[in-house]
């Protein structure tokens, strides 16, 4: 029996009985024309084979027999690939294709359908939706008929999203019903009524560039359909079945089908990209095996390269790796995928949850990740063994675990037998609910859940009682979620806002309406329905989108994370709603009585999800008709007498905080429980909780203690500041003393041992607190007993802290300040212990401010903060700063905001001469404790102004030429400071000198930010010494002033904002020469993206960046001349070729060109007929790795033979002139003028590889004189002594 009819016969045995109906034979026996009701299919002849006609689109081209067609030109054109069939289809017959090849750059894909057209009177349309007649076609997961959508979704599956090897077929039913089938699995009736007469029409469209017609007859054909079969079926399952003699592996390993730049080693336990400097994607890996349901699949990243941005990226997927065609990056595909990347989760590529767990792209080697699928159908990932929450619900059994070896991660290995903490189980409410308030007893039942029905923003999870805004950073509205019902009279809908984000303005909206969620065309925001409707927005109060009153009772634009919000109608029909269980009063009255309302909440701006709480229900009278108003959010004056303690909004991910801020709640998991007070505890001063519920399935114990951490410094609440970790020994931003069980640490690190009480023995009402001693001690008390000094050393401004680990799953606080609420909410003095220390402080600055020239020193207690570049390592009390790797991610700023005539000051202490440029300096304006900072400052685009080299920037953006001394030529020991004189303007101090102002009106505050970039390694605050700011110069201005650069361009390093950024936005010529470029056609892949795209070189521009008309380059240095009048379009560098280092070391030439050679050139990739491309663009599948895009229709095929000099100079006034760069007329299609046009490259040439001598063309006009003219052109014969730098275009 042949392997085809096994898997035909394993597929049927193991579907039947109805629940899949998979015919692997065509036409079905007993249905084809001519077959009589014969018991076996008629075997076609080769005349009754469908076939593609000979006449199709304009693009297609035909082969195999006509059975197999594919689209011309895919990267140009996304259109005119029609085929039809050659003959008519028959009743019951299936016309099957196989998709054989995609391009991963339109939107849009393969279309399908049958049309009545003959093809050979049809003059075919670009695309068959075009087509108003007659036509029937399946595109996407809808069906259209006549180009108009006739049914929105037909099925589950969408055509956008099939892969490579998947299978297409229709067939037109005798009962005239057609019906459409994916990878062999009937979608069910498309359409009830067929014409008789039909052809099967394929559309390669979009993405689809080939496809083949599958026969089944053909014995390779049907063991590829049969794959693909099993493909879209369990795969796990089906192969199981047809090989049960081949056991499933117990061990996890790796899959040999892996990424075409990842191997797989130590025998399937081991990934690794082996080049991984010159690549950085292409590393996808798979699991050998499915992964059993609470099967952890973890691995251990072994190596990274510190070249790319983005990290590892982990998840699962539902398609088998023995039929994946992998993709560059798994995120890239569009079905069956959940993946974990940066601190995201995408499914099917789009992004799902944007903060989620500890980022990835921060993880070092080392470090291990991990992912499991619970029984439920929840999906979760695990960081250094902590998991990190629900990330998915409802993926489905049977994925395959997959690991993305992206950008800096370069190996990996799968750990075995290692202690995974468990996940929990889930809560009744769901993983994200809290525990029942005071009005919410015996609501738990409630049967009210969010709608499936729900704007495009929003999603819906955790079986209905979450909803969430995914995108919620690039998108603020359309958000809009219901509920599942119609309300009841007295029936309160409460849900807690468990996420925020810092981005937008304006906040959660919430209300009723009598709407059905069925007949709701969802608006971008609710406020915009103007009929049955009223809503709360802020504090007003709108019924149809207009505003009834303001100032209601509550703004619920001033509520945090943890708050909660509740709405409901009375039997009088007023509109009453709750913030933390507290009725705000009736907000309106004359809600119709005997019409059904919905509860309508639109997760807007800043809101980002909420959940539904378990105080949803039937209310008791007394909270129903009460007009009790609360605070608006937490506030500082307790409703409860005798409590003034509060916990601070910030909180870990899994903890709700009710009760006005006095009760804090672990909603989920054993970990993420951190919280903290809102105020710093002042001298003897306790702050006690107590215990109110344990959860006996965890280990571990409460903890508790100080911290200097400002918890607002780590974000926005609930949903996890970015840098908040899941348990308190964790917490190492800023001192931490903690005491866990009976052990005190300090920053995670063991101070003692055997202290007090073991708080692993508390129970339900005991109570636990911390004191700050007026002797700079940390005391515990356990039931009101001290436990003795834990600590000693303690600082003056901390605030208490908890985590809620292990069993203690809910405290509530028992303790009140002892001070008065007016001196205990009075700020703290940064600077000083005491009042009188500051006043002291105050007079002495006034007393040395007498002259405006006049420069004081900043106080000893300088030091940089702890939020830093990831190279970053502090030292020396966090007053030297040391870049560990790399040549960026060096960013420092100094703790305190810069004071008027106070100089701030650093000294260089190691520079490392392997790299170019140097320290950038200058200051930022916004708060750097929550700032998350990019590679290099230049990146900066927000509140930012910098020094660096010559030049002062502004948000990116040059604003100032040759101020000062080159900062890249500082030597070590150089003392760089900054300084704010009283109007606000900033001062540059090199070793004591002042240098001037190079930015006036700096905003305050605002704080001192140093980039320890490229050479600069290590730098050191320091005082001056005593007159050092008198500003008597030390004379090393004079060394200061030489550049040592060669030609100031740092591409191999970093290549900041352009230095034409500014005059590029208003520069007509630049501008025209632009759209001279792109009517050229050429695809945007061989180009720099922006800001590193162009560069204008006309004389306003030239002149605004003072460029010189020549520059040196190379090994030996050789002058070349820069493209004055030319604007250069730079060139994508492949960096396989480490061009980058190769155009430091070669010499720089132009060669002029014509506008017909371009493409042949760009795509050759070399002047010269070589074969490997200096241009990074995709290889197409299947063919030799050389670097470039398969060449089009009208270029010239790579010579084998000796390669045609080529002509070369330094001079572009030589090498632009007309005999050697032809011109070209062309019309401007803004201003409709008509031009005329030259085009010429720039080229690295390696030096040894040319003969200079004299010009060889006519010229029209005298030559460079700078050159002499025996040296004015340069010829090459050699195969790859050129590499393509620059595009010039030159527009009369």
């Amino acid at each position: 029996m042949e392997l085809s009819e096994v898997v035909s016969n394993t597929i049927l045995s193991a579907y039947s009985g109805g629940l899949l109906n998979v015919n692997l034979s065509s036409p079905p026996a007993g249905e084809g024309l001519g077959s009589s009701g014969a018991a076996t299919s008629p075997i076609l002849t080769s005349n009754d084979a469908l076939l593609f006609h000979e006449k199709c689109g304009t693009l297609i081209k035909l082969s195999n027999n006509n059975k197999t067609a594919e689209r011309r030109r895919p990267l140009d054109e996304f259109n005119n690939g029609v085929v039809m069939t050659n003959r008519p289809l028959r009743d019951n017959e299936m016309f099957e294709i196989r998709i054989d090849k995609l391009v991963d750059k339109w939107s849009g894909s393969i279309e399908i359908g049958v049309t009545t057209h003959n093809p050979n009177s049809l003059e075919y349309p670009a695309t068959m939706t075009n087509l108003q007649s007659g036509t029937i076609m399946m595109s996407g997961c809808g069906i259209l008929t006549n180009g108009k959508g006739t049914r929105r979704e037909y099925c589950e599956f969408s055509l956008d999203e099939l892969q490579e090897g998947d299978h297409i077929g229709l067939t037109r039913k005798s009962n005239s019903a057609l019906h459409f089938f994916i990878n062999g699995i009937d979608q069910g009736v498309a359409t009830p009524l067929t014409p008789p007469v039909v052809y099967g029409v394929v559309d390669l469209y979009g993405m689809a560039v080939k496809v083949t017609i599958v026969h089944n007859n053909n014995h390779s054909d049907r063991l590829r359909r049969n794959n693909a079969i099993l493909r879209a079926l369990s795969p796990e399952g089906a192969l199981r079945r047809a090989a049960p003699a081949q056991a499933e592996p117990e061990r996890l390993l790796f899959h040999p089908n892996c990424g075409q730049k990842a191997a797989i080693t130590h025998e399937g336990r081991t990934a690794l990209r082996p080049h991984a400097t010159d690549d950085f994607n292409h590393g996808v890996v798979l699991s050998s095996r499915a992964l059993r349901d609470g099967e952890v699949f973890q691995v251990r990243i072994d190596k990274m390269v510190d070249k790319w941005a983005g990290s590892i990226e982990i998840g699962v997927t539902t398609h088998n790796p023995a039929y994946l065609q992998l993709p560059s990056t798994m995120t890239n595909l569009r079905s069956g995928t959940w993946m974990m990347t940066g601190n995201g989760v995408m499914h099917n590529g789009t992004t799902i949850l944007d903060e989620y767990g500890h980022n990835l792209d921060r993880l070092k080697a080392g470090d291990t990740v991990g992912v499991v699928r619970r029984e439920d159908g929840t999906l979760h990932f695990f960081v250094n063994g902590m998991t990190q929450g629900p990330a998915a619900w409802n993926v489905p059994p049977g994925v395959y675990a997959v690991v993305d070896l992206y950008g800096q991660a370069a190996q990996a290995t799968i750990v075995d037998d290692v202690e995974v903490p468990p996940v929990p189980e889930p809560l009744p409410e769901g993983n994200n609910q809290v525990s029942p308030s005071s009005p919410s007893s015996g609501a738990g039942g409630s049967d009210l859940r969010f709608h499936q029905l729900h704007g495009s923003n929003a999603v819906i999870t955790n079986g209905g009682r979450t909803a969430l805004r995914h995108n919620c950073r690039s998108e603020f509205n359309d958000a809009i979620v219901i509920s599942n019902r119609a309300l009841r009279d007295g029936e309160l809908f409460e849900i807690v806002i468990q996420k925020m984000v810092d981005r937008w303005s304006g906040s959660i909206e919430a209300g009723v309406t009598a709407i059905r969620p069925e007949d709701l065309e969802f608006p971008n925001t609710m406020t915009d329905i103007d009929y049955d409707t009223w809503m709360l927005s802020g504090t007003a109060i709108m019924q149809d989108g207009n505003t009834m009153r303001n100032n209601y009772g509550c703004d619920l634009d001033a509520l945090g994370t943890g708050a909660r919000i509740g709405m409901m109608r009375t039997a009088k029909g007023d509109l009453h709603y709750f913030i933390n269980g507290q009725d705000q009063g009736a907000a309106c009255s004359g809600l119709p009585p005997g019409k059904e309302v919905y509860a309508v909440v639109d997760l807007y701006g800043q809101c980002v999800q909420v959940s539904i709480t378990n105080a949803t229900g039937p209310m008791d009278n007394s909270l129903a008709t009460s007009n009790t108003a609360t605070e608006k959010s937490f506030p500082l004056h307790s409703p409860v007498a005798g409590v003034a303690h509060r916990f601070h909004s910030t909180c870990g991910k899994n903890v709700t905080l009710e009760e006005d801020g006095t009760r804090a709640v672990r909603a989920a998991g054993y970990a993420h429980g951190l919280v903290f007070s809102t105020k710093e505890l002042r001298a003897e001063e306790v702050f006690e909780v107590k215990v109110e519920e344990l959860d006996e399935k965890w280990a571990g114990s409460l903890r508790l203690g100080l911290t200097t951490l400002a918890p607002g410094e780590m974000g926005p609440g609930a949903g996890g500041g970015p840098g908040l970790p899941p348990s308190l020994p964790e917490l190492r931003t800023k001192t931490t003393w903690m005491v866990s069980s009976c052990e005190v640490r300090r920053d995670g690190q063991l101070q003692r041992m055997n202290y007090g009480r073991n708080l692993e023995r508390l129970g339900v009402g005991s109570h636990v607190g911390v004191r700050r001693g007026a002797d700079d001690t940390m005391h515990i008390l356990v039931d009101g007993e001290d436990m003795g000094p834990a600590a000693t050393g303690i600082a003056k401004n901390v605030w208490a802290v908890l985590d809620l680990y292990g069993p203690v799953r809910s405290v509530s606080i028992v303790s009140s300040t002892r001070l008065e609420e007016s001196e205990g909410t009075q700020p703290p003095s940064p600077s000083s212990d005491t009042g009188s220390e500051g006043e002291e402080d105050d007079e002495g600055e006034e007393r040395g401010l007498g002259g405006q020239n006049e420069v004081g020193v900043m106080p000893a207690t300088l030091e940089f903060l702890e939020n830093h570049g990831k190279n970053i390592l502090l030292s020396n009390g966090n007053r030297t700063a040391t870049r560990v790797a790399s040549y960026n991610q060096g960013i420092v700023v100094i703790n305190q905001p810069l004071v008027p005539q106070l100089l701030v000051q650093v000294r260089i202490d190691f520079l490392n001469r392997q790299w170019t440029s140097s320290l950038v300096l200058g200051v930022i304006t916004c708060a750097p404790e929550r700032l998350n900072f990019p590679a290099s400052a230049c990146a900066l685009k927000r509140a930012a102004w910098l020094l660096r080299g010559r030049g002062v920037f502004h948000n990116g953006l040059k604003i100032c030429e040759k101020f000062g001394p080159n900062l890249d030529t500082c030597p070590e020991g150089t003392i760089l400071g900054l300084r704010l004189d009283s109007s606000g303007g900033l001062h540059l101090h090199v070793n004591g000198v002042d240098q001037g102002v190079a930015v006036p009106d700096v905003p305050q505050p605002c704080h001192a930010l140093v980039d320890l970039y490229g050479q600069c390694e290590q730098v050191t605050i320091v005082n001056p010494e005593p007159g050092a700011a008198s500003g008597k110069s030390s004379g090393t201005q004079g060394d200061m002033e030489k550049a040592d650069m060669v030609d100031g361009i740092k591409e191999s390093v970093c290549w900041g904002p352009p230095p034409a950024a500014s005059p590029l936005k208003s520069c007509e010529y630049h501008a025209l020469c632009s759209r001279f470029q792109e009517l050229l056609l050429l695809p945007e892949d061989y180009f720099m993206p922006p800001p590193k795209r162009s560069l204008c070189y006309c004389e306003s521009c030239r002149k605004l960046r003072g460029d010189e008309a020549h520059r040196r380059r190379g090994e030996p240095p050789r002058e070349y001349a820069l493209p004055f009048g030319w604007c250069r379009f730079n060139l994508r560098v492949n960096p396989c070729l480490e061009a980058g280092t190769l155009t430091k070391k070669w010499h720089m030439a132009y060669h002029g060109s014509n506008v017909a050679a371009v493409r042949r050139v760009l795509d050759r990739g070399e002047l010269g007929a070589g074969t490997a491309s200096i241009l990074s663009c995709r290889p197409l599948k299947g063919e030799p790795r050389v670097g470039f895009e398969e060449p089009g229709e009208n270029c010239a095929p790579p010579r084998e033979e000796q390669p045609p000099p080529v002509l070369l100079s330094p001079s572009l006034q030589y090498a632009g002139a007309e005999s050697l760069a032809s011109k070209v007329q062309f019309r401007d299609p803004k201003s409709q003028r008509t031009h005329q046009a030259q085009v010429a490259f720039q080229v690295c040439v390696r030096p040894g590889s040319y003969t200079p001598g004299p010009p060889s063309a006519a010229l029209g006009e005298p030559s460079d004189p700078h050159f002499s003219p025996a040296e004015l052109e340069w010829v090459t014969k050699e195969k790859g002594a050129t590499l393509l730098y620059a595009l010039l275009v030159r527009v009369e």
